[in-house]
Protein backbone atom coordinates (compact mmCIF):
# COMPACT_ATOMS: atom_id res chain seq x y z
CA UNK A 1 0.00 0.00 0.00
CA UNK A 2 1.45 3.37 -1.00
CA UNK A 3 1.49 6.20 1.89
CA UNK A 4 -0.26 9.61 1.32
CA UNK A 5 1.68 12.74 2.37
CA UNK A 6 -1.63 13.21 4.45
CA UNK A 7 -1.01 9.94 6.55
CA UNK A 8 0.10 10.16 10.29
CA UNK A 9 3.85 10.34 10.93
CA UNK A 10 4.52 7.36 12.27
CA UNK A 11 8.34 8.33 13.03
CA UNK A 12 7.37 11.12 15.37
CA UNK A 13 7.99 9.99 19.35
CA UNK A 14 5.02 10.06 22.04
CA UNK A 15 5.94 13.97 22.75
CA UNK A 16 6.00 15.10 19.51
CA UNK A 17 2.44 13.34 18.75
CA UNK A 18 1.23 15.15 22.01
CA UNK A 19 2.64 18.56 20.90
CA UNK A 20 1.06 18.12 17.45
CA UNK A 21 -2.02 17.48 19.13
CA UNK A 22 -1.83 20.49 21.01
CA UNK A 23 -1.29 22.58 17.86
CA UNK A 24 1.41 23.53 18.93
CA UNK A 25 2.99 25.98 15.92
CA UNK A 26 5.91 24.55 14.03
CA UNK A 27 9.70 25.66 15.07
CA UNK A 28 10.74 28.23 12.76
CA UNK A 29 13.52 27.31 10.57
CA UNK A 30 16.12 29.89 9.87
CA UNK A 31 18.80 27.96 7.54
CA UNK A 32 17.20 26.33 4.39
CA UNK A 33 20.08 24.96 3.28
CA UNK A 34 20.81 22.08 5.79
CA UNK A 35 18.80 18.99 5.48
CA UNK A 36 14.93 19.47 6.37
CA UNK A 37 13.77 18.35 9.78
CA UNK A 38 11.58 15.70 10.35
CA UNK A 39 8.18 15.85 9.55
CA UNK A 40 8.88 18.25 6.87
CA UNK A 41 8.10 17.22 3.66
CA UNK A 42 9.99 19.00 0.29
CA UNK A 43 7.39 20.03 -2.30
CA UNK A 44 7.64 17.82 -5.63
CA UNK A 45 8.65 21.09 -7.82
CA UNK A 46 11.94 21.36 -5.57
CA UNK A 47 12.83 18.11 -7.73
CA UNK A 48 12.33 19.80 -11.03
CA UNK A 49 13.75 23.22 -10.75
CA UNK A 50 17.11 22.42 -9.58
CA UNK A 51 20.03 24.32 -10.85
CA UNK A 52 22.14 22.09 -12.73
CA UNK A 53 20.47 21.03 -15.96
CA UNK A 54 18.66 24.49 -15.97
CA UNK A 55 21.91 26.02 -15.81
CA UNK A 56 23.20 24.02 -18.80
CA UNK A 57 19.81 24.89 -20.97
CA UNK A 58 20.71 28.53 -20.38
CA UNK A 59 23.69 28.21 -21.38
CA UNK A 60 23.67 25.74 -24.73
CA UNK A 61 20.74 28.35 -25.76
CA UNK A 62 22.97 31.33 -25.73
CA UNK A 63 25.67 29.39 -27.43
CA UNK A 64 23.13 28.81 -29.98
CA UNK A 65 22.58 32.45 -30.22
CA UNK A 66 26.44 32.82 -30.67
CA UNK A 67 26.32 30.76 -33.78
CA UNK A 68 22.91 32.28 -35.04
CA UNK A 69 25.10 35.38 -34.97
CA UNK A 70 28.26 34.38 -36.72
CA UNK A 71 26.65 32.23 -39.18
CA UNK A 72 27.13 33.77 -43.09
CA UNK A 73 24.09 31.62 -44.45
CA UNK A 74 20.75 32.71 -43.51
CA UNK A 75 19.61 36.23 -42.86
CA UNK A 76 16.58 34.84 -40.65
CA UNK A 77 19.56 33.04 -38.54
CA UNK A 78 20.67 36.60 -38.01
CA UNK A 79 17.95 38.26 -37.66
CA UNK A 80 16.89 36.35 -34.57
CA UNK A 81 20.06 35.72 -33.07
CA UNK A 82 20.04 38.50 -30.60
CA UNK A 83 16.41 37.38 -29.21
CA UNK A 84 18.18 33.66 -28.79
CA UNK A 85 20.91 34.99 -26.63
CA UNK A 86 18.52 37.27 -24.64
CA UNK A 87 16.39 34.82 -23.81
CA UNK A 88 19.44 32.31 -23.15
CA UNK A 89 20.72 35.82 -20.01
CA UNK A 90 17.52 36.16 -18.53
CA UNK A 91 17.03 32.50 -18.41
CA UNK A 92 20.05 32.40 -16.97
CA UNK A 93 19.66 34.69 -14.19
CA UNK A 94 16.60 33.31 -13.11
CA UNK A 95 18.07 29.67 -12.90
CA UNK A 96 20.95 31.12 -10.60
CA UNK A 97 18.48 31.81 -8.34
CA UNK A 98 17.62 27.77 -8.08
CA UNK A 99 18.12 25.68 -5.42
CA UNK A 100 21.05 23.42 -5.91
CA UNK A 101 20.90 20.14 -6.76
CA UNK A 102 21.55 16.61 -4.62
Amino acid sequence: MTRSPFDPDESLTDAQERREARGTPKPVVEDTRGEPDAGYRAHPASRIFIRGPWEMAASITIGVGVVMLMQPFALWLYTYSFIVILIGTVGFIVVSHFPEGD
